[in-house]
């Protein structure tokens, strides 16, 4: 039998409710119906106050991790067992199913055989370039047959927030990020301006110069953008600290990406970080590691969280965001973390299993025959 060597003392209630005030672990409930914005403009909710609990999500998450206490992972030796003992497996993509635009080898038998086993395959990247319906488009140009349906991406999950917390759709959103999150944000009726359309866009600093922005934005979504420049940081940056109530909602904070498959490249994370520096606020984190996509998903799907293993490349964000769920975990040494990074004294993180990529799942079945 497959058993988790985990001791945990949860921040987060352990109520089966399922309402939005849960997803970002547990934000104060009273925030998320936007403060009542439509009368904000004379009656806004103390900032001291709204400040503080937009800072729960990330207070609690790093809480979760100091009261974990996990044994060693163990090298994973009998896959059959693993896949047994659960009904759902959840991938990350980049550094699990490809790198940049190719395919991890094995990939296609792999999944074609956890299929074929009956199990659900859900796939979730913290990359907010793309809409799902265009990652439909990638996995379908790698020869993969994934339906939009088993796709999340943190473009969707920015929108899919809002929506959860009734987002005003008079109010409009300010996007430093890519054609992803416009899409996102469009098939779900909000408003929003920035995102590539301002990649162009230049301040000329000269002698009494004064930036306007639009007093109607009412969140702020940063997500990886390969054109950010000043302009996009000084207006969101003025949103964020000027717009009463107005939300900083970032799809991720990953330090590295995997934009080809030669090397590492900055990733979302340095985008947010500029937003922090300049506004002194932390962000709503949407991506993960947060919950907020585990729970949805598993409302969606009406999964039991112990029911599903979480297979990904990062410590911080696939293995935590598989812990913070209640899921069993397996590491992948195809991407971002090795081996020693894995059995370093100074991490902390330690997933269930590990193993070099997913297709072991498929050597490993037949050494265990």
């Amino acid at each position: 039998m497959l058993s988790r060597t985990v001791v945990s003392v949860s921040a987060v209630s352990s109520s089966s409710s399922t309402s939005p005030s849960r997803f970002l672990c547990k934000v104060n409930p009273t925030i998320p119906k936007f403060l009542g914005l439509k009368g904000l403009s004379h009656n806004f909710t103390n900032r001291t106050t709204w400040d503080r609990n937009l800072n729960l999500n990330r207070r609690c998450n790093t809480r979760m991790e100091n009261f974990t206490t996990k044994a060693s992972a163990q090298p994973l030796k009998n896959a059959d067992e693993l896949i047994d003992s659960v009904e759902t497996f959840i991938f990350d993509c980049d550094g699990v199913i490809w790198k940049g635009d190719k395919l991890i080898d094995g990939v296609p038998q792999t999944l074609d055989m956890l299929r074929s086993r009956g199990k659900r395959l859900v796939f979730v990247t913290n990359n907010s370039t793309k809409s799902r319906k265009q990652y439909g488009k990638k996995f379908e140009t790698l020869g993969l047959d994934v339906s939009e349906e088993e796709i999340f991406a943190s473009s969707f999950a920015a929108a899919a927030y809002l929506k959860s917390i009734d987002f005003p759709k008079d109010k409009k959103v300010y996007v430093v990020g890519e054609d992803g999150i416009l899409k996102e944000l469009e098939l779900a009726g909000f408003q929003y301006l920035g995102g590539p359309d301002d990649g162009g866009k230049k301040i000329e600093l000269k002698p009494g110069f004064l930036m306007e922005h639009d007093k109607d934005v009412g969140a702020v979504v940063v997500g990886f953008d390969r054109y950010l420049n000043y302009y996009k940081v000084q207006y969101g940056t003025l949103c964020i600290r000027e717009n009463p109530g107005c939300l900083f909602i970032a799809t991720n904070r990953d330090a590295v990406t995997h934009l080809t498959d030669a090397q590492e490249w900055a990733g979302g994370g340095s985008m947010v970080g500029a937003f922090i520096g300049s506004t002194q606020r932390e962000p709503l984190v949407v991506g993960k590691p947060s919950t907020f996509m585990m729970d949805y998903l598993a409302n969606k799907f009406g999964i039991l969280k112990s029911q599903i293993c979480m297979v990904g490349d990062r410590l911080d964000t696939d293995i935590l965001f598989g812990q913070n769920g209640g899921c069993k975990t397996l590491l992948v040494l195809s991407g971002v973390t090795s081996l020693s990074m894995l059995q370093s004294p100074s991490n902390s993180i330690q997933p269930d299993f590990y193993t070099n990529k997913i297709s072991d799942f498929l050597s490993l079945k037949a050494a265990a025959v």
